[in-house]
Parts: C-alpha cells; sequence; structure tokens
C-alpha cells in the first residue's frame, strides 16, 4: 500500500503515541524487577559499610535495615502487580497482554517506517524517561 507523506507522518505520530503508552505500562511493572536486582546489589554494599563510630552507627544500620524493609515490600507489592500465581509462575494476563502489544506495535513500526526507525524510536523514548528523571523536583 502506498502511502502519501501526510499518511506516513500520522501513521508514525500514532505509532509512536502507541509504543510509548504501551512501554511505559510495561515498563511500570518491569522497572521494579531491575530496581530490586539494583537494590540488593546496594543493600549488600551498605551491610559491608563501614560503620561510622560513635553514637551515630546504631543509626547507621537502623537506616540499613529500612533500607531493607522497603525492598521486601517493593518485591511483595511488584511480585502481586505481574504474577497472579508467584509459586507457579503464572503472569497476569494484563502484563502478557502488554508485552504482546509492545510486539505488535515494534512489529507495525517495523513494517511502516523500518527497522531503523523503531530504533530511533525506543532511543527516543529511553532518552524522554532519563530526561524525566533528571528534571523531577522533590514536591515538599
Amino acid at each position: 500500500m502506498k502511502l502519501s507523506l501526510k499518511e506516513k507522518n500520522l501513521i508514525r505520530r500514532y505509532l509512536i503515541w502507541c509504543y510509548k503508552t504501551t512501554k511505559e505500562d510495561l515498563d511500570r511493572i518491569d522497572r521494579y524487577f531491575t530496581q530490586l536486582t539494583a537494590d540488593k546489589k546496594i543493600l549488600a554494599a551498605l551491610r559491608k559499610a563501614q560503620y561510622p563510630r560513635g553514637s551515630g552507627a546504631e543509626e547507621f544500620r537502623r537506616k540499613v535495615d529500612d533500607f531493607e524493609t522497603y525492598m521486601l515490600a517493593k518485591e511483595k507489592r511488584v511480585l502481586d502487580q505481574k504474577f497472579s500465581d508467584v509459586k507457579a509462575v503464572e503472569v497476569r494476563p494484563e502484563y502478557w497482554y502488554l508485552q504482546e502489544r509492545l510486539k505488535a506495535v515494534e512489529g507495525a513500526i517495523k513494517e511502516f517506517l523500518g527497522v531503523k526507525e523503531l530504533r530511533k524510536i525506543a532511543a527516543l523514548y529511553e532518552e524522554e524517561m532519563t530526561r524525566r528523571i533528571l528534571e523531577a523536583r522533590e514536591h515538599s
């Protein structure tokens, strides 16, 4: 099917929107699993750290313990978001749908716009997510 430049641009924008929204929804779940991997490394380093001498040692230990408690609570929440049955590793239909939708969107991008454009869109998404993190402000 031959598309005009206007049609191709409209399809490109729509597919970028589909990619962004689907990837954000999937990342909302997946990022916690990668965070847990990083958190385990951070916790191990904190457990090996030289504790400060004096009265600060107990407070330092408490902060490390609080971080571990936070990690365990995060792990419980994310397991419930991704799996309907953690023991059987049964993925929730919502999560499965998001995975399949992202594959379908990527396939459509390849078909309409090409592999090079898919790589560009994925890179733009990563840049945007990183920009959001770096520009986030604490609200107090």
